[in-house]
């Protein structure tokens, strides 16, 4: 038998002295390092996710998400020209037509940055929707247009003032936006599928918009699509491209071993493809393009590039020869492994999380934004190789570990037991400096390390999947899964939100594994990587960082943090002791029994009369209510669409708290109540 297998079933079979041994590391590592953890620690990094070109091709704008800031260099030799803060966790930006205003999408804020170009000021903040990600300024200057994930809208902006004049309901999550290159039209993609019915493929979509009318005037299905990404348009707007997810969650992911659990994918759509759109496909055998993000198409459409965010590289697809491709043969392609084969020309190998992509105005150079590396990579889009990267200087504290590190490799120990610098000698201060830096870096090193795992593939069977796959931006997905430990088309699970998890032991539906190294180290690689294990020190640096994820701020709490009269209302039913007629409801069947204390969870199972045809079990894990807003669908196996879905159509004997004595008004109130969870 082959000794690699060996050695694996026996870590499997000890999944949990694995388990023990890695809470035993997490407990040891440094006081600063679990501090950071249990503070849910923002990592201080700049994370760059896009880039734009100043109009007159001498600016390069690069946005920072995780430091909050625009970087600006020079295009030409890439040194810095200025830096300016903006909001929190900005994830889009663009620049207005004349390029005297850059528009920057700050999420966690809800605002939009107005910065002026010339000062590198920041002239304005305007309000938009729940979580804006993408912005777009129309040719004209009148408009500014916001996509925002959680109100699934485009808020419409007056281009002088920011006063908003219209929101444009889109598909759920819409994120990231294209326009046309005669201002006319603006393509939104979606990075959650659209409610639909339980256990049917999902479905997202192409908003298209107006510019003019300011009307949504098209929606182009995207069958079988649940993440859709960057979208973009061809020089002479006769091509859309946009990257995208297929998911396989109708079928057991034991068939990884045998195409995967998602396919990744791009559709086209536009004049040059014809009436309909066309998927077509990235991966290949044995190699697989996870997670395409970014794509961008060379001025003459010779050349697409699309960057790969879990398998970290850039393709280079021909694309004359992939047009030819799909009028020649006929589809559907999507799970055509051979497909790729015909278009996909080179694989780039970049940094880690690869996102944005920017070609310079004279076509001869790509720029790659690698989030998770800090770094920007230079791609030759002749020969298709990287001729350099550019590093993003961080903060003064970062600069300052560079520093000390540099001290470090400089310092021996000496025969008296000091330490002192072989090249010349360091005071207490410089040295006092040194160890706290050196401890600062570690800490931040190990949540930076454990975020690269989440994101990456290369731990999966032939690099198909990561973490992040099923948990976008480090949250979910919208969709329910069939892993099969329990048995083929058995206990389907709706996937769980991945935040503020600390202290909300134990996971999985059915409760069945009592922390995060049980659930994200031995289950994880038998059920999900069918590949090697991380060993301890990888899966501690992963649980830290997952453990470290905070909570998104609450878009349906008041700033006051008072509640609403409806909340108030929905807050009484939520912990009344009586129902609607005077008769006393037993404790264990009170909303804020089970659902007790900050999180929301007592942390123990339950049977609530939710048990499927397909369930082992009617006992299920008390969720936590943390941002509870967010996460349709609901219940374990994702069956209840909506909030109100769990009590109106799943909740026939009142084993679920007591509400069928509620009326639609009473059952109103309580869900804005639970909202503000």
């Amino acid at each position: 038998m082959n000794q690699r297998v060996v050695n694996r079933g026996w870590r499997w079979a000890g999944s949990i002295a694995v388990g023990v041994t890695v809470m035993m590391l997490v407990a040891l590592l440094p006081k600063t390092t679990m501090a950071a953890y249990n503070a849910g620690e923002l990592l201080n990094y700049a994370s760059p996710v896009e880039m734009l070109y100043s109009p007159d091709g001498a600016r390069l704008y690069v946005l920072a998400s995780q430091s909050n800031e625009v970087r600006i260099l020079n295009a030409t030799n890439f040194t810095p020209i200025g830096t300016v803060v903006v909001g929190h966790v900005p994830r889009g930006f663009a620049l207005s037509a004349d390029g005297s205003r850059l528009y920057v999408a700050n999420s966690w804020d809800d605002t939009v940055s107005v910065i002026n170009t010339r000062s590198l000021s920041v002239v304005a903040t305007w309000h938009a929707g729940m979580e804006p990600q993408s912005v777009l300024a129309d040719p004209a200057g009148k408009y500014v247009f916001v996509a925002n994930r959680i109100s699934s809208d485009v808020a419409v902006l007056d281009a002088r003032t920011g006063m908003e004049l219209k929101r444009l309901v889109a598909g759920r999550g819409a994120s990231y936006m294209a326009m046309s290159p005669d201002g006319k039209r603006i393509y939104v993609t979606h990075v959650y599928p659209n409610p639909g019915p339980e256990r049917t493929p999902p479905e997202s979509e192409i908003t298209v918009i107006d510019v003019a009318r300011v009307q949504v005037v098209d929606r182009i299905p995207l069958p079988s699509v649940a993440g859709v990404f960057h979208v973009t348009v061809s020089s002479d707007g006769r091509l859309m491209v946009a990257a995208e997810l297929h998911p396989k969650n109708l079928v057991p992911l034991a068939h990884l071993e045998h195409g995967g659990a998602f396919v990744d994918t791009l559709t086209l759509f536009g004049s040059d493809v014809g009436a309909k759109p066309v998927e077509i496909p990235l991966d290949e055998i044995e190699h697989y393009a996870a997670r395409p993000f970014g794509v961008a198409i060379t001025s003459d459409k010779s050349r697409m590039f699309v960057s790969c965010g879990g398998s970290e590289e850039v393709l280079v697809i021909d694309l004359p020869r992939l047009l030819h491709f799909i009028h020649t043969h006929r589809g559907p392609f999507a799970e055509n492994l051979g497909a790729s084969a015909n278009y996909v020309i080179a694989h780039i190998p970049v940094g880690h999380d690869p996102r944005g992509v920017a070609i310079t105005p004279d076509a001869r150079r790509l720029l790659v934004a690698n989030r998770l590396d800090d770094r920007i990579s230079v791609i030759d889009t002749h020969s298709s190789r990287v001729l350099t990267t550019i590093p993003l200087s961080g903060s003064e504290q970062l600069w300052s570990l560079q520093f000390s590190d540099r001290i470090f490799s400089a310092v021996n120990d000496q025969p008296n037991g000091k330490r002192q610098c072989s090249q010349c000698h360091i005071d207490e201060q410089h040295r006092n400096a040194f160890t706290m830096d050196f401890s600062t870096r570690k800490r931040i090193q190990a949540l930076r390390r454990g975020e690269q795992i989440f994101y990456t593939s290369r731990y999966s069977f032939q690099g198909q999947l990561a973490c992040a796959n099923c948990h976008f931006d480090s949250t979910f997905d919208g969709l329910e899964w069939d892993l099969e430990p329990d048995g083929f088309g058995r206990n389907i699970v709706d996937n769980r939100l991945l935040e503020d998890l600390r202290d909300t032991a134990p996971y999985k539906w059915n409760g069945g594994n009592p922390d995060i190294p049980t659930e994200c180290g031995p289950r994880t690689e038998k059920y999900f990587w069918r590949s090697e294990i991380y060993d301890d020190t990888k899966l501690a640096d992963l649980v830290g960082y997952i453990l470290s994820l905070p909570a998104r701020p609450n878009r349906w709490r008041l700033a006051s943090g008072a509640l609403t009269p409806a909340q108030e209302r929905g807050k009484a039913i939520f912990t009344r002791t009586r129902d609607s007629f005077g008769y006393p409801i037993p404790q264990a069947n009170r909303c804020n029994y089970c659902h007790s204390g900050p999180m929301g969870t007592d942390q123990k199972s339950f049977d609530v009369g939710t048990r499927r045809a397909t369930d082992d079990t009617g006992r299920f894990d008390t969720p936590q209510l943390t941002n509870i807003a967010l996460t349709a669908p609901y219940l374990h196996d994702g069956s209840a669409r909506s909030l109100e879905e769990i009590w109106t159509l799943y909740n026939p004997q009142d084993k679920h708290g007591r509400t069928n004595d509620l009326t639609k008004d009473q059952l109103n109130d309580l869900v804005e109540y639970l909202r503000t969870r």
